[in-house]
C-alpha cells in the first residue's frame, strides 16, 4: 500500500481547500471514527472501526482541515526502519535508497513527497524525529503531555507524544496552532536573543560537521556542552518502552500474523524485569534534572538527530535492524522535553537532522528558533509524487 493504508481523498486534487485550510494525513495509530486503527499490524486486520475521533482529529476537523488519509507505519509503532511487509514500505521520497525511518514512516513520506501540507505522527522513542531526519522534513516531539493522546495507541504511555511533520517550519508552526489550543507562535526578532548549547555526542564526523556548520553560519551564540547521562537515558528509555509495549500488546505474543522483527522484540520485552524498570525510573529523574540544569545555562541544546546515516532500504528488507539510530533522540522521550528535528544535508548528499531541545513548555520558542535559522537551511525540492510509493 505504500504511504496510505486508508485514503479518503486524492492527494493530488485535494491538497488545499482554501487559504486557511490544510490537507493532512494522520498515522494509523490515531483513531478516526468509522475507520479501523490497525497500527500497521496484520494481527489487527479485523479490528472494529473506531467509535470516536481522537482529540487531535477533532482539532483538525474544527480547523476545517481536509484529512487525506491514514498513513502507514512500522508495526505497532515498535521499530525504527519503517519497513512493513504487510502494508508495504513507503519509499523515502527524497532519499529513495534509504529507509524512510520509523515508526511514523508514512507520515514523514507523505510530507516529503508533497502529498499533504502536514501530517501527524507519534514519538515514543524518536518515531517522529527519526523519520523526519531520514526523509528530509521537519518533525516535532512536543513537551510530553502538551498535546492530548486521547484516542491514540497505545492508550497508556509515559513516553509517547503526538506531533507534526511539515516541509517548512512555518507550516509546522501552523500545525501546532491547530492541534494544541495553548500554542501561541512566538515572535523573537533575531538569533542574538538566543544562546544554545552545542552538545558533544558520539556521532558520525560528517553529521557533526553539518550540524556545527549550520550553527556557525547562522551566527546564533553558542557554547559547547555535555550530556553525561545520555547513554544511560537511552538504555532506560529502551527498558520503559519494552515494558509499556508489552503491557499494551501482550495478547498478541505468539500471533502468527506478527512481523518477524516485532514478534522477536515483543517476546524480548516480556522479559523486562521490575528491577530494570525501577532503575530506569531513577535514571529518568536524574537525566531530567541534568537537562533542566543545562537549560538554565542555555536556552536550547543542539545535537544531531541521528548518530549515523540511515541504513539502506536493501539492508532493511534483508532483515537488518538498527535501534541505535535512536540513541540521540530517545533520551528526550524519557525526560519529556520538547525536541525538534530540522532537515540538513551532508556534504555527501545524504540526510542529516539537527535536533533542538528546549525546556518543558518552550515549544513555541523552540519553533521560533528554527524559523529564524531557516534561511541557513537549504530547501529540498519535492520529487514527483508517483515516486513515493503512492
Amino acid at each position: 500500500m505504500g504511504v496510505f493504508v486508508q485514503q479518503f481523498y486524492d492527494a493530488d486534487s485535494e491538497k488545499v481547500v482554501d487559504g486557511d485550510s490544510y490537507s493532512v494525513a494522520i498515522k494509523d495509530s490515531i483513531h478516526m471514527a468509522g475507520y479501523p486503527t490497525q497500527a500497521g499490524c496484520r494481527a489487527l486486520e479485523h479490528v472494529a472501526p473506531a467509535m470516536n475521533d481522537a482529540a487531535v482529529v477533532k482539532r483538525l476537523f474544527a480547523a476545517n482541515c481536509r484529512l487525506i488519509g491514514k498513513t502507514n507505519m512500522h508495526e505497532l509503532a515498535y521499530g525504527m526502519t519503517g519497513v512493513n511487509e504487510w502494508t508495504g514500505t513507503p519509499v523515502n521520497a527524497l532519499f529513495p535508497d534509504y529507509i524512510p525511518g520509523g515508526s511514523s514512516s508514512g507520515s514523514a513520506v507523505a510530507v516529503a513527497a508533497g502529498m499533504v501540507d502536514f501530517s501527524l505522527g507519534t514519538d515514543t522513542g524518536g518515531s517522529i524525529r527519526v523519520p523526519a531526519a531520514c526523509c528530509g522534513v521537519y518533525g516535532l516531539k512536543p513537551t510530553y503531555g502538551r498535546i492530548s493522546r486521547q484516542g491514540v495507541l497505545p492508550e497508556q504511555s509515559t513516553l509517547d507524544c503526538v506531533g507534526p511533520f511539515a516541509s517548512t517550519i512555518s507550516t509546522l508552526i501552523a500545525a501546532m496552532e491547530i492541534v494544541d489550543p495553548s500554542f501561541r507562535a512566538s515572535d523573537a526578532s533575531d538569533l542574538s536573543h538566543f544562546k544554545v548549547g552545542l552538545a558533544d555526542v558520539d556521532a558520525n564526523d560528517e553529521i557533526v560537521k553539518a550540524v556545527s556548520d549550520c550553527i556557525l553560519s547562522s551566527g546564533v551564540p553558542f557554547q559547547k556542552v555535555a550530556l553525561p547521562s545520555l547513554k544511560a537515558a537511552f538504555n532506560a528509555g529502551m527498558d520503559l518502552i519494552n515494558r509499556e509495549t508489552w503491557s499494551a500488546f501482550s495478547e498478541l505474543e505468539g500471533n502468527p500474523k506478527l512481523g518477524r522483527d516485532v514478534k522477536e522484540r515483543l517476546t524480548a520485552a516480556s522479559k523486562t524485569t521490575d528491577e530494570a524498570i525501577t532503575q530506569a525510573e531513577i535514571v529518568r529523574v536524574g537525566f531530567t534534572a541534568e537537562v533542566d540544569q543545562l537549560l538554565e545555562k542555555v536556552d536550547f541544546i543542539v545535537l544531531p538527530t541521528l548518530p549515523h546515516y540511515p541504513m539502506s532500504i536493501a539492508e532493511a528488507n534483508s532483515g537488518k535492524t538498527d535501534l541505535t539510530i535512536s540513541s540521540l533522540v530517545r533520551p528526550f522521550n524519557l525526560s519529556g522535553h520538547p525536541a525538534l528535528s530540522i532537515p540538513l544535508m551532508a556534504s555527501s548528499n545524504r540526510p542529516v537532522g539537527m535536533q533542538l531541545v528546549g525546556a518543558k513548555g518552550s515549544d513555541e520558542l523552540l519553533c521560533e528558533l528554527a524559523r529564524l535559522m531557516s534561511p541557513f537551511i537549504s530547501e529540498k525540492k519535492h520529487p514527483n509524487k508517483n515516486s513515493a510509493g503512492f
